[in-house]
């Protein structure tokens, strides 16, 4: 009977229904929206990052990262790289051999980073073909570079050009080479742009004296929730002999900046569930102050407090779940299509994110925990707000309703 008459009450006044759900509404959208943006942003990030830089995961030399020395490159046998490849969630696992080098065309000089590449593997991590703007991608067996386009700029070297690499090798040996640039590719970041080359591995190990030797083998996973599994499997598949080290320890300074600005974040959503809070209160004592005097009828004509405080709380659960249902069903093709349609950051908000090596591009999150947990939060806030006419009714005085 209680849940008929509350049901039957809200539809007696649809305007005032409609605007109390429409609080809840709003207020579903708007967190959603919100957290999806800060989620979807750190989960763009960390992804980015990882394919464009270090993997998720990377088997190295021990003692290597700290000082980046050729000398503490490693030999990954075929075996051991091939059950890399077959772990659980593992997606790709692609080697390298980095080294720093003079790199000279004509009368122009600079230091640049030397990155010895399988074309194959790097171009399904990075997707580092589908940024050719001249020449060729190298081949298996290419004798050529692919240079980065800021790099050629500042050398004027283009396609059929050669370069002249200088160096040290590994064990202090001498890397010198002359090559030809097959390709030109164009990179998301001015530091990466403006001093890159790639050569195919073999060609990198011949230069740098590095036969058979690479200085990671960098592996990408199918989710991030996975790689503390893989990382344990890995760890346990080659043994002690190699350091294995997660894209949060290799790039500290993303951490931080997720970190802060999650924290930040936190801060405006706390802001926001307050600003939701006194819409929906008031929005109730609204309600609650235009029905003062069908409760003094009611309890003047023998019905108990208790009874009506029933109903009416029954009533605003109502309306609540009614506006956090309405909210989800609004937010979905909200955030889907800002999932698929990312927004371009532009001026300084797109400098700070490429200060940290990631693409400025602010993407949303369709995670459907995002949407029960937003739910859930402002789903409590407006049953909270259901104490109000609960403490107004218990302290009614009928006499004073009815005249009020």
């Amino acid at each position: 009977m209680y849940i008929s008459l509350s049901w039957r009450n809200l539809w007696r006044n649809k305007k005032r229904t409609i605007i109390a759900a429409a609080s809840v509404f709003f207020a579903v959208l708007l967190a959603v929206v919100m957290r999806s943006g800060q989620n979807g942003s750190y989960a763009y990030m960390i992804d980015s990052s990882a394919k464009l830089f270090t993997g998720y995961l990377q088997v190295q030399g021990k003692g290597y990262w700290e000082n980046r020395s050729l000398d503490k490159s490693i030999v990954i046998k075929p075996k051991e790289m091939e059950a890399l490849r077959m772990t659980p969630h593992v997606t790709s696992v692609t080697p390298r051999l980095e080294a720093f080098a003079l790199v000279s065309h004509k009368v122009n000089t600079k230091v640049a980073q030397v990155i010895g590449i399988d074309p194959s593997s790097e171009n399904e991590m990075t997707g580092l073909k589908k940024r050719l703007v001249g020449g060729s991608y190298l081949e298996a067996n290419s004798p050529g570079v692919l240079i980065a386009q800021g790099l050629a700029d500042v050398l004027k070297t283009g396609v059929g050009d050669s370069l002249v690499i200088y160096g040290q090798g590994y064990q202090g040996q001498m890397a010198a080479a002359r090559l030809p640039v097959t390709g030109i590719v164009k990179l998301p970041f001015p530091d990466m742009n403006n001093g890159l080359v790639y050569m195919t591995l073999p060609n990198a190990q011949d230069v740098f004296s590095a036969y058979g030797r690479i200085t990671s083998a960098a592996i990408m996973v199918d989710n991030i929730r996975h790689l503390g599994t893989v990382k344990s499997a890995v760890r346990r598949d080659m043994g002690s002999n190699y350091a294995i080290m997660t894209w949060d320890e290799m790039m500290p300074d993303l951490v931080q900046s997720i970190e802060l600005d999650n924290a930040s974040g936190i801060i405006m959503l706390i802001i926001l569930y307050i600003v939701i809070a006194f819409g929906v209160f008031g929005t109730v004592m609204m309600m609650t102050s235009e029905r003062v005097k069908e409760f003094g009828i009611l309890v003047s004509v023998g019905m108990k407090k208790i009874k009506i405080i029933l109903v009416t709380t029954v009533e605003t659960i109502f309306i609540s779940f009614l506006g956090v249902l309405m909210g989800i069903i609004g937010s979905i093709p909200i955030i889907y299509y800002l999932h698929y349609n990312p927004i371009h950051m532009t001026g300084d908000a797109a400098k700070a994110f490429e200060s940290i090596g990631v693409e400025p591009i602010m993407n949303f999150s369709v995670d459907p925990h995002i949407f029960l947990s937003q739910s859930i939060v402002v789903l409590i806030i407006a049953l909270a707000t259901a104490i109000y006419p609960v403490l107004f009714i218990n302290r009614l005085q009928p006499a004073k309703a009815i005249h009020g």
